[in-house]
């Protein structure tokens, strides 16, 4: 055989040979183990690796430092602000699928499709079982009632499930009524606010406190914890709503970067993450709540009960989430 025909050979062997498929590149703001069962199934199902970076803070710095060598294909992230950021950032694009589209409700994805959510969490009252009947917390605008005074604990105002929180009675009720509904519930904090959401029930099962303000899942995390299971049991979780809407609730959620050198499979990750299949192992393991149609939470999820989710639109929320800091520096929370 001549050089020329083996030149030829080897590269209708190299056309002819199947395409070596490419694996979904993952940078993560959530916890390995959260997400870990979630990426296990899509490999199961496609066949496709996934290769995750967790990071902690400054993801969206991290993508524009990168730039177009990027070679993150997906974020992973909680919270309307986060997410919003990354929009404003430039480090996502939008995505056009007709799956994502029938799975994520419009309320729950961005409207220019550049993030959709994957699954919800109320931020909701943790009520001493033993102090409060649950017929007392039905609304947020209640936590500023006098009433509680010297009976609520909270973390941080400045954190960004706070914000997030505050932003929607900005939405409901304006920029005046919020600072002094946030300046009432300061009035009725127990002490300076501290710690995270679970510390805050630790509080109400000393006796500390009456009600904090925490997310659902954390109710998952305690029971699963022999340290905290006694908090979880000190407490029961109820589901406020604003006097003209619903409970407050934040999401997970995905984007495609702009950057995304593996864009198909990259999409093929989003769908799957979107499919009821996908949203309740994603849910289970979070102790979250599916947004599929269709999807189911975990048992114990659904033993917290039913609430009706505030209509508010989160991208709304998270422009507001300035003014909501402002307000919180205004009022001195944490002072």
């Amino acid at each position: 055989m001549t050089f020329r025909t083996a030149l030829m050979a080897s590269v209708a062997a190299a056309t002819l040979a199947p395409a070596v498929q490419a694996d979904v590149n993952i940078y993560s703001y959530r916890q390995p183990e959260l997400i870990q069962p979630l990426l296990d199934a899509f490999t199961a199902e496609t066949g496709i690796a996934t290769n995750v970076a967790f990071l902690d803070k400054g993801l969206v710095e991290r993508l524009q430092a990168e730039g177009a060598r990027s070679p993150a294909d997906i974020i992973l992230t909680v919270d309307i602000a986060r997410l919003s950021e990354a929009v404003a950032g430039g480090v996502t694009q939008a995505v056009e699928s007709e799956a994502l589209s029938a799975n994520i409700p419009e309320a729950f994805r961005d409207p220019e499709n550049h993030w959709f959510g994957v699954t919800t969490r109320a931020r909701i009252v943790y009520a001493s079982k033993d102090r409060v009947d649950p017929s007392e917390a039905t609304t947020y605008e209640d936590l500023a009632d006098p009433k509680w005074k010297g009976r609520i604990c909270t973390r941080s105002g400045t954190h960004d499930y706070n914000l997030a929180l505050l932003s929607a009675v900005i939405h409901h009720h304006g920029e005046e009524a919020a600072k002094t509904w946030v300046a009432g519930v300061k009035a009725n904090l127990a002490h300076k606010p501290e710690g995270n959401d679970r510390a805050q029930v630790k509080a109400i099962w000393a006796g500390q406190c009456d009600i904090s303000l925490g997310n659902t899942y954390y109710m998952g995390q305690m029971v699963a914890d022999p340290e905290q299971q006694a908090w979880a049991d000190s407490v029961n979780v109820l589901f406020p709503v604003f006097e003209n809407g619903g409970t407050h609730v934040n999401v997970s959620g995905v984007a495609m970067t702009k950057a995304a050198p593996n864009r198909e499979e990259a999409l093929k990750f989003m769908e799957f993450l979107a499919s009821p299949k996908a949203q309740e192992i994603y849910a289970e393991v979070n102790n979250e709540y599916p947004v599929a149609p269709g999807a189911q939470p975990s048992a114990l999820v659904a033993s917290w009960g039913e609430f009706t989710p505030d209509d508010a639109n989160l991208m709304d929320l998270a422009k507001l989430r300035p003014v909501a800091l402002r307000l919180m520096e205004e009022v001195d929370f944490d002072g």
